[in-house]
């Protein structure tokens, strides 16, 4: 995934919604929780962390038992000092205060309960790329030093591994052809980042890689869901058994759910798409355009899918008068450089949600030689009387348009090569005519043609009319 593509938009919930599910998220109420409790008794160690005499009555306020309850509430206690919810007024003493990010989660807005969650979100993520506990123990030099050659653990690795995972998984979820909301199975995660997607038949090794990075992952999304990021079914322990133990129950194989599924949350949703806005990645959310002009709707929209599309023109419109936002769409269409052709394709578009009040914009442009073609059209659509007939050169430079738009939009799909089969099939002598076009994408519309027909001679018949277009505007 390049930091310099654009990524398909997110459907972001309500920021105060994000906020309610942040708060009540256990990595960051547990926090919270401690915030509130420490008083001026309270003492921390050198690093911070809480002295072990008060752990017992940390963990009790926050209702943990058990042999881990210590262990949890020292995480806690050390999310609320990352985040701001506690400070150290005196090292060398130990004491602490409530912080002044305390504050924000009960009066703070909502961007800046979220902010405060995200501070958390990042110490979550980097204890979930530390090895196991027990093996830092192991791993101990006599000097007390952790020596990471012996664990076979490469930090900065382990970190690009997580972020991959998460990278795919984000994009599994705002892609209109990835599962959305339904939970991904977790070997189907993990074969994304170690299986090259030119391979065939994976190899036993790699299998046998893939199986690794499951175990790492169930792990770390153990980590990961009381944070509030993913909703995680973790992988059933029978199938960790070793071999020659035996199951406590039948283990069905084919059972995919077994081996773990996740999904993001929506507020893990909006942390994942706010690291990657912070990593320098175009990840745009449905509504960033709502208060843009028109020229940044059909700009910004020409790479989303079109349900995407669909929404976010939707929300677009909603600000604005049906004829006030026609004639600024068709304003915007206006152009011929290289992407005007899909941008009046999504003016078109957008033109088809607007309703009948729209009319006197379409008419008045009825004579433009550039929008003339889709003002008839959509008059047409709309049942309105007395629309001129159009000038034939006209329907030529509107077709020419039309498939250069999706050709930019598509590239040679299967719904393009039927378009160019269609036109050439109705249109006798459509290349004697369509070489004449004035419109700048004449010559590779000509040629796309005459690559995706299947018919040889109708082929040839295009790329001889590529030719005589490009000779015509002097290319």
């Amino acid at each position: 995934m390049s930091d310099s593509s654009t990524l398909p938009p997110a459907r972001l919930r309500p920021e105060a919604e994000l906020a309610r599910d942040a708060l009540s998220a256990p990595v960051l109420a547990r926090a919270a929780r401690l915030a509130r409790w420490a008083g001026p008794d309270t003492r921390v160690d050198a690093g911070g962390g809480l002295v072990e005499e008060q752990l017992p009555a940390a963990a009790e306020q926050l209702g943990l038992t058990g042999n881990d309850a210590a262990a949890y509430a020292s995480e806690a206690w050390r999310i609320a000092v990352d985040t701001g919810l506690v400070e150290i007024t005196d090292e060398e003493a130990g004491t602490v205060a409530a912080g002044e990010d305390l504050a924000l989660l009960t009066g703070g807005s909502p961007q800046d309960v979220l902010g405060v969650w995200l501070t958390a979100l990042e110490a979550v993520l980097a204890d979930a790329s530390v090895p196991d506990l027990d093996d830092l123990v192991d791993a101990m030099a006599e000097g007390g030093e952790v020596d990471l050659s012996s664990l076979d653990w490469d930090p900065d690795a382990e970190s690009e591994f997580l972020d991959g995972v998460l990278g795919n998984l984000y994009l599994l979820t705002v892609g209109e052809d990835g599962p959305g909301d339904a939970p991904v199975p977790l070997p189907a995660l993990a074969a994304s980042v170690i299986v090259p997607s030119d391979m065939g038949e994976p190899s036993n090794e790699v299998l046998e890689q893939v199986s690794d990075a499951m175990m790492r992952l169930d792990d770390q999304f153990r980590l990961l869901e009381p944070a509030g990021l993913v909703e995680y079914q973790p992988v059933d322990e029978a199938l960790m058994a070793d071999a020659d133990e035996e199951p406590a129950a039948p283990v069905d194989d084919t059972d995919v759910a077994r081996y773990g599924m996740v999904r993001l949350t929506p507020l893990g949703l909006y942390g994942l798409r706010a690291r990657l806005l912070d990593a320098g990645f175009e990840a745009p959310a449905v509504g960033d355009l709502a208060d843009k002009g028109a020229d940044a709707l059909l700009d910004g929209t020409a790479p989303f899918p079109p349900a995407a599309a669909h929404a976010e023109t939707e929300l677009w419109l909603a600000g604005r008068s049906p004829l006030e936002a026609a004639r600024e769409l068709l304003a915007a269409a206006r152009g011929s450089d290289p992407g005007a052709p899909l941008r009046r394709l999504r003016c078109q578009q957008a033109l088809s949600l607007v309703g009948a009040e729209a009319e006197p914009a379409l008419r008045e442009v009825l004579g433009d030689a550039e929008l003339g073609g889709l003002a008839r059209v959509w008059l047409t659509e709309h049942g309105a009387r007395d629309v001129p007939a159009p000038p034939q050169e006209m329907v030529f430079w509107l077709t020419i348009d039309t498939v250069a738009a999706q050709l930019a939009a598509e590239g040679n799909s299967e719904e393009l090569r039927a378009l160019v089969e269609g036109l050439a099939r109705q249109h006798s002598g459509f290349f004697d005519t369509a070489w004449r076009v004035e419109h700048p994408a004449t010559p590779d519309v000509l040629e796309a043609m005459g690559r995706l027909h299947p018919d040889k001679k109708i082929a040839k018949e295009a790329r001889k009319a590529a030719f005589k277009a490009r000779s015509q505007q002097g290319g």
